[in-house]
């Protein structure tokens, strides 16, 4: 929020006792509790959200559902999925499918709010995620259009700081040069700043874009091996 993989969709790439490893249907509940716990600017959104199982079905299912190709996980040794890295190769085409076939999926669990916030207020975070997830168009932001792909980074609070995320973004970037992807960008929430130290430390710059208020910032680069 190591060295890459070489070979066929079952390669693995060590980090310590960790592997990253392609996803797999069965790490599905691991991947929402590791959004639930990480979803709230890096932190536990548990004590914020009524129902926070909205984030994994904004941020995290989707992914792994429409693009399982592109779902990595780091397995602690055991199995178990710790952390991940998830995106799209195309955002627009990406947006589309979250449309046409995520959506009908969980919108009966999670209705578009029917009332707009108050003014100057954003309502509950509960409304203000489920406006996200019944808004995939969201996704297609013009400045953008130059780093086609995306992604979302997350780890356990445990697995933090010891190159993980790293090796999770270098599998993830080695994934897009292999689909001839030239860069991908990020949308984060600049309260969390340990997380923009760590992008900027692998070399995303902030790109400037209109639509966005002073709370949200976006990231990109290219999909360039660096050392």
């Amino acid at each position: 929020m190591g060295a890459l993989p070489e070979g066929d969709d079952t390669s693995v790439t060590s980090t310590a006792t960790a592997t990253v490893r392609p996803y797999r249907p069965e790490d599905a509940r691991a991947l929402d509790e590791i959004c639930v716990r990480t979803g709230y600017n890096g932190r536990d959104s548990r004590p914020h959200y009524a129902d926070p199982g909205v984030l994994t079905a904004t941020f995290a299912a989707p992914y792994a559902h429409l693009e399982p190709g592109l779902t990595f996980v780091l397995d602690d040794g055991a199995g178990r999925a710790v952390g991940y890295i998830l995106g799209t190769s195309d955002t627009e085409r990406f947006a589309a499918g979250f449309r046409a076939e995520w959506l009908p999926r969980v919108a009966g669990r999670y209705p578009a709010p029917q009332d707009p916030p108050a003014p100057g207020s954003a309502g509950t975070l509960d409304e203000a995620i489920a406006r996200l997830l019944h808004d995939p168009e969201r996704m297609i932001v013009p400045e953008l259009a130059g780093h086609p792909a995306h992604l979302h980074i997350d780890l356990l609070p445990e697995w933090q700081g010891r190159g993980h995320g790293r090796t999770l973004m270098h599998t993830f970037l080695a994934a897009l040069r292999d689909r001839d992807v030239p860069a991908v960008h990020l949308v984060m929430a600049r309260a969390n700043t340990s997380a923009r130290a760590f992008y900027d430390r692998l070399g995303f710059q902030e790109i400037e874009v209109a639509a966005f208020g002073p709370e949200t910032a976006a990231l990109g680069r290219t999909t360039a091996e660096t050392p």
